[in-house]
C-alpha cells in the first residue's frame, strides 16, 4: 500500500514538471488544466502518503480503535482542493471561449501528454492491484483521480490538435471545461466516500449479507440480531449478537462465538469483531430503572 502511494507521488511530481514546461511553451488552457490536475494530484497523493502512514500506526492508549480515520480525513481535503481547481478551470476556460487565444508549439504539448497517458495508465494498473490487496480508501481515491487523468490527458491531446492543426481555437478552452466536469465528479465521489466513513456509515448491504451468511452457517447458531458494521480506512468493525441453545454450557457458547469470529476474520482479515451470546427464544430483559 505504501509503495503505491510513493509511486503516485513520484509520477505526479514528474508530470507536474513536464506539464509546467509544456504550458509555458504552448500557452494552452487545456495544458494549464492538465497541469492544475497533476499539481492537485501531487498534493493529494502526498496527503495520501501521510494519511496511509498514520492509518497504519497501531492503536495506542489515546486511540484505542487505531488511526484508520486519517484516510477519510485526507479524502475530504482532497475533495475540497479538487473542487477549487475545477472552479478555477471553469473561470479560465470561459474567459478563453469569450476571447480565443492561439496555441503555440502544439507538437511539444502532444508529446508531453502522450507520455502522461502512458505513465498514468501504468500507475492506475499498479494501484488497482494495491486496492485489491489492501482495500485502502486513500489508494482507491487516488486511483479514481488518475482514471480521470487518463480522460483528461486524451482530451488535452484532442484539444491541442484541433487548435494547432485545424485552427479550431475554441476546442482548447472547451477541453478545459470538460476537465473541470471530470474533476467535479471525482471530488463528489471522494467526499461522499470519506463522509460515510467519518459518520460510521454501515458497510454495503452485500457485505452485511455476507457476514450474516457466515454467522448463520455455523450449525450451533440459531439466529442473529443487532448486526452493526462500519469502516475506518482499511479496517472494518463488526458487532453482533448470536442466539444459541439456552441449555448449552457457558464454555460451549464461548467456543461457538470464537469459531464464528474466526470465520468472519477469514473473510475480513482487517476486521475487529465483537460477538455477544444470547439464549435463543429468551426475550431481552427489561431496561434497568434509573434511580
Amino acid at each position: 500500500m505504501q509503495r503505491a502511494a510513493f509511486a503516485a507521488v513520484a509520477i505526479s511530481a514528474l508530470l507536474v514538471g513536464l506539464k509546467a514546461t509544456a504550458y509555458v511553451i504552448t500557452d494552452s488552457v487545456a495544458m494549464m488544466a492538465a497541469l492544475a490536475d497533476s499539481a492537485l494530484d501531487l498534493f493529494a497523493s502526498s496527503i495520501n502518503l501521510l494519511a496511509i502512514n498514520q492509518s497504519l500506526t497501531p492503536a495506542d492508549r489515546e486511540h484505542r480503535f487505531g488511526h484508520g480515520k486519517a484516510e477519510p480525513l485526507a479524502g475530504l481535503a482532497q475533495g475540497a482542493f479538487i473542487a477549487g481547481s475545477a472552479t478555477f478551470l471553469v473561470v479560465e476556460s470561459i474567459g478563453r471561449i469569450i476571447s480565443p487565444h492561439a496555441v503555440g508549439h502544439g507538437a511539444i504539448g502532444i508529446v508531453v501528454m502522450a507520455f502522461s497517458v502512458v505513465a498514468v495508465l501504468g500507475l492506475v494498473l499498479y494501484q488497482r492491484v494495491a486496492v485489491a490487496r489492501s482495500g485502502s480508501l486513500a489508494i482507491q481515491a487516488d486511483r479514481l483521480h488518475y482514471l480521470g487523468d487518463l480522460l483528461t490527458n486524451i482530451g488535452v491531446i484532442v484539444g491541442i490538435t484541433l487548435a494547432t492543426r485545424f485552427g479550431i481555437l475554441i476546442a482548447d478552452p472547451i477541453v478545459g471545461l470538460g476537465v473541470a466536469v471530470v474533476l467535479t465528479a471525482s471530488a463528489w465521489h471522494v467526499v461522499r466516500q470519506s463522509y460515510d466513513q467519518l459518520m460510521d456509515h454501515e458497510l454495503p448491504e452485500g457485505e452485511r449479507d455476507r457476514i450474516k451468511a457466515i454467522v448463520l452457517g455455523h450449525r450451533d447458531v440459531r439466529n442473529l440480531h443487532d448486526l452493526r458494521t462500519r469502516a475506518a480506512g482499511i479496517s472494518k468493525f463488526v458487532q453482533l449478537h448470536i442466539e444459541l441453545d439456552p441449555a448449552i454450557s457457558l464454555t460451549r457458547a464461548h467456543e461457538v462465538s470464537d469459531a464464528v469470529e474466526a470465520e468472519i476474520l477469514a473473510a475480513y482479515p482487517d476486521a475487529e469483531v465483537i460477538i455477544h451470546q444470547d439464549p435463543a427464544g429468551v426475550e431481552k430483559p427489561p431496561p434497568l430503572a434509573r434511580s
